[in-house]
């Protein structure tokens, strides 16, 4: 009797540690993939961190600092074997907005100090939040931001972020959250263009994408594995900051930080950082609180699509209450280790994926190379300049921008394409925050326009048959003293009031009516304000001298319909199919049956 228990015990604790499920059949072999794959990402991840550290306002160490206890954490309770988390550029932006939005206690900009302790604090709330709604299964709360909204959020960001990277790359003064406030910036600025930065910018930009386009075919033509090829092409940034550091190191005489010098990363405090819990101070954070949610569900919503994309190649599962959790645990995580918000990363995860990494342990080998890289490289990244890093950003970012994507959903969709638009136009203008609430605004205005006007279609038999086509579509038989009239949408409190006028407005044009059918079968949801509409439809049919009936109703909507007293008061028959109703109350019903009976046709309809 032991066996079953401890089986118990180890299922319940793999429910809340997934790690305990795997690491009972972790080998030598896992071991050795996971250990390659964390090499080649803690190449990557290094100059990256820095970049979205500065790209979200906070000094560079912080990116390291969020590379570390966040990736241990997340391979303790993430249950995807490939997505890396770490700082990411959307994440970042967001970052930057929030943090810009505040002001200290005097009223004045934030000091570094505080924007540090705002940065921990926004990471520790979005984690909490994150936990809360892992705990609560609120994972399929996602769904109500639509694709069009994310799409054009993210082509917005990606314009945000390369545009914010022009000044660094170039030596310009630009600031601003939005478009709109760069532009002024950069028309106010008297700063003209400092040609060593540019050079630098240019040059690392270009070695950036001409590497990607054409590297891996180069070094395939030299007969190298095309996976080695395309894993070395994923450390092609961490070439360019070794040359251009050693270009402002070569050159320090020319390139010293001033105010005619060149942008560099400067003094990178080395070792680890402490842990603690953020710190109110004694100014008022409350205004993180929307932030913190809004980065929460963005982050997550990036990270759970990443994630179930990169697992169902492997025919792996992805458990979305549990990614809340493992986010919201390495958010907070972030936040107690000199951190910031982060999230999964694309390209990080996708080169983890490809270097053939196991479990989530790769993750946990990355954080130790990240704090190597903390602890023995933090003398040359203080002359690194920063325009490579806007150069990484860049190249790194134009993946979020998808044109097709617009030229898509306007195609398919012109509601989905006004909210992409909107949402796109709203971040551009007025900033992250502003466009991703609007974007959720509108698709959930477009969803209730949509369902407050529900389709719905007279239909016919279609001869010979048990089917039931629209009569407007395709040639069918009809009944003047019958109307069938298929719903296909389920019924609640925006449309209850519609449907009411659509009924009356039929009975009206078909004064020869004497039964009306509402064929359910589309109808999964019938709530208590669309269950008063059909009270009131039948009672006004009744009066009129027809009777309502219903065909084709689900279970589960049954189910609760038999706790009204609508089957009981309902003028007319609850039909199993749409051809039952036809057979008992069609002038053609008998002649259908014998004709059916004739062409080889079962009269027993199945459930809808």
């Amino acid at each position: 009797m032991s066996e079953p228990v401890r089986e118990t015990k180890g299922a319940s604790l793999a429910r809340w540690l997934p790690l305990a499920g795997w690491l009972a059949h972790y080998d030598r072999h896992s071991l050795g993939r996971d250990l390659l794959a964390a090499v080649i990402v803690s190449v990557m991840l290094v100059p990256q961190a820095l970049a979205y550290a500065l790209l979200a306002g906070l000094p560079a160490q912080v990116g390291l600092y969020a590379s570390m206890l966040p990736l241990v954490l997340y391979a303790l309770f993430g249950t995807s074997s490939t997505l890396a988390v770490g700082p990411v550029a959307i994440i970042s932006l967001m970052t930057a907005s929030a943090i810009a939005g505040m002001s200290g206690a005097d009223g004045a900009a934030l000091s570094t100090p505080e924007m540090l302790a705002a940065a921990l604090l926004l990471a520790f709330l979005s984690g909490a939040m994150l936990i809360a709604m892992g705990l609560l299964r609120l994972g399929v709360l996602v769904n109500f931001i639509s694709h069009p909204v994310i799409s054009g959020f993210m082509t917005a960001s990606g314009i945000l972020i390369i545009a914010s990277q022009l000044g660094p790359i170039t030596g310009l003064s630009l600031s601003g959250g939005n478009l709109i406030a760069m532009g002024e910036s950069l028309s106010a600025g008297e700063q003209g263009l400092h040609w060593p930065t540019l050079a630098i910018g240019l040059g690392c930009l270009a070695w950036l994408i001409l590497a990607r386009r054409h590297l891996k075919h180069g070094l395939m033509a030299l007969r190298m594995s095309e996976s080695a090829a395309g894993m070395l092409c994923k450390t092609t940034p961490i070439i360019a900051v070794i040359v251009s550091s050693l270009l402002a190191w070569g050159l320090s005489g020319q390139f010293d930080q001033g105010k005619s010098g060149m942008a560099l990363v400067g003094a990178v405090p080395g070792g680890l950082p402490d842990l603690s819990l953020p710190s109110l101070v004694s100014h008022d954070w409350s205004g993180l609180l929307i932030s913190a949610l809004l980065i929460s569900v963005v982050g997550f919503v990036e990270s759970l699509a990443l994630a179930q994309t990169l697992a169902a190649r492997r025919r792996q599962r992805i458990d979305p209450d549990k990614e809340l959790i493992a986010l919201g645990v390495s958010n907070m995580g972030a936040g107690v280790s000199g951190g910031m918000p982060i999230s999964g990363g694309l390209s990080r995860s996708v080169v983890n994926f490809d270097a053939g990494a196991a479990t989530p342990l790769a993750g946990a080998f990355t954080a130790i190379g990240i704090l190597l890289a903390s602890l023995w490289l933090t003398d040359w990244l203080a002359w690194l300049p920063r325009a490579t890093l806007a150069a990484i950003i860049i190249v790194a970012t134009t993946s979020l921008i998808d044109i097709a994507a617009i030229k898509r959903t306007f195609r398919y969709s012109k509601g989905d394409g006004a909210a992409l638009m909107i949402t796109l136009i709203i971040t551009l203008a007025h900033g992250v925050e502003s466009g991703i609430i609007v974007g959720i605004a509108v698709s959930l205005g477009l969803y209730l326009k949509r369902t407050s006007q529900p389709h719905s279609a007279l239909v016919g038999r279609v001869p010979g048959s048990e089917h039931f086509r629209n009569v407007e579509r395709h040639e069918v038989e009809t009944d003047p003293e019958l109307a069938i009239l298929r719903i296909d949408e389920s019924l609640y409190f925006a449309n209850a009031r519609y449907l009411e006028d659509t009924v009356l407005t039929l009975m009206a044009e078909r004064p020869s009516l004497k039964h009306l059918v509402l064929a359910c079968q589309a109808v999964n949801l019938i709530d208590a304000s669309a269950l008063e509409s059909l009270e009131v439809i039948n009672e006004r049919l009744s009066a009129a001298g027809v009777k309502l009936h219903l065909s084709e109703v689900k279970g589960p909507v049954m189910d609760r319909l038999k706790c009204s007293e609508l089957p009981a008061n309902l003028g007319g028959d609850i039909y199993l199919s749409t051809f039952d109703a036809w057979q008992a109350l069609s002038i053609h019903g008998s002649h259908c049956g014998q004709s059916c009976a004739r062409d080889g046709i079962s009269q027993t309809a199945a459930v809808g």
